[in-house]
């Protein structure tokens, strides 16, 4: 449907001092600080997870070598969305509008909704990561933060605390000690290490305080912040204001193959009129997916509420 000039009527009069609501500040493209970049030429993208070796036993004196196998662990699919939106103003409403052009509002607004919904698409990952109805599971079967993913060895890697607990001193200690202990599919230890801590709005003073200072926090002790000294987590913090849990943290790891965004095809923008009615439409499109090959890329909690 045409927006037309019974949309517009204060529009149309003299008299209107100001146009607003479109004018607002936008969050940047916070995406890019949880998700390594690729582009894809196919309409879905698979990784597959590897097995190698475990470690080498001992060789008696005569005795014959000993050989192992390897194998897939399990596959990871990344499949493209199309995402578009337009819209379209009737040849009347374009000719009556005294007060600027409504193409160029009206584009910017476009733009303004596809950059939101890609924001929105890419915390989503992160705002279903635990356990809970309708939240999505990943090629290892478990959901992205959980304390059972499976290894062909037997045994498991946790990327997440037992009990959900808030962001303090001790929760991200611990992180920094358990991610350390991670090993792979036959449990050799792979020395991941973190890398950014991702957080919701609400704990951005709380992260400063626990990252940024010399001397640790709420401590009566002349102690030094161990976090900060040690450099457990080198590159600091962002603010993801797309993360819907005000309690949620996430840790980014220096483990490869982690979050990944696979841009298909990258956003173009269109316009044509229709020759019988005079209408003007605009167009956006762009085709991309979010989504998790190794879910040691990240550690969460939810919080202890």
């Amino acid at each position: 449907m045409a927006i037309s000039r019974s949309q517009l009527l204060k529009e149309l009069l003299p008299g209107l001092n100001a146009l607003f609501g479109l004018e607002y500040a936008r969050y940047g493209e916070e995406h890019k600080e949880i998700y390594d970049i690729e582009t894809s030429e196919r309409s879905f993208e698979e990784e597959t997870k590897l097995s190698g070796f475990g470690a080498a036993p001992v060789k008696s004196e005569g005795a014959a070598i000993a050989y192992d196998n390897a194998q897939e662990a399990w596959t990871a699919r990344y499949t493209h969305e199309t995402i578009a939106m337009g819209f379209s103003i009737t040849e009347e409403a374009v000719e009556d509008n005294l007060y600027d052009s409504l193409s160029s509002r009206y584009t910017k607004a476009l733009a303004r909704g596809m950059a939101y919904t890609k924001q929105v698409k890419a915390a989503a990952i992160l705002n279903t990561a635990f356990t809970g109805s309708g939240n999505p599971t990943y090629g290892d079967g478990q959901v992205l933060c959980s304390t059972a993913h499976p290894l062909v060895s037997g045994g498991t890697n946790s990327n997440r605390p037992t009990t959900g607990v808030d962001l303090n001193e001790t929760a991200l200690e611990n992180a920094v000690i358990q991610i350390a202990a991670w090993t792979d599919e036959r449990g050799l230890l792979i020395a991941a290490k973190p890398k950014k801590l991702v957080i919701p709005p609400a704990l951005m003073f709380v992260a400063t305080r626990l990252l940024e200072t010399n001397l640790r926090v709420g401590t009566n002790d002349n102690d030094i912040n161990a976090l900060k000294n040690n450099g457990s987590i080198p590159e600091g913090y962002t603010v993801n204001h797309f993360l819907t849990d005000p309690n949620a943290w996430f840790l980014l790891t220096d483990v490869p193959n982690g979050l990944k965004h696979f841009v298909r095809t990258a956003m173009s923008t269109g316009m044509d009129g229709d020759f019988d009615t005079g209408n003007v439409r605009y167009k956006a499109r762009e085709r991309y997916s979010f989504g998790v090959s190794d879910p040691l890329g990240i550690y969460g909690s939810p919080g202890s509420s």
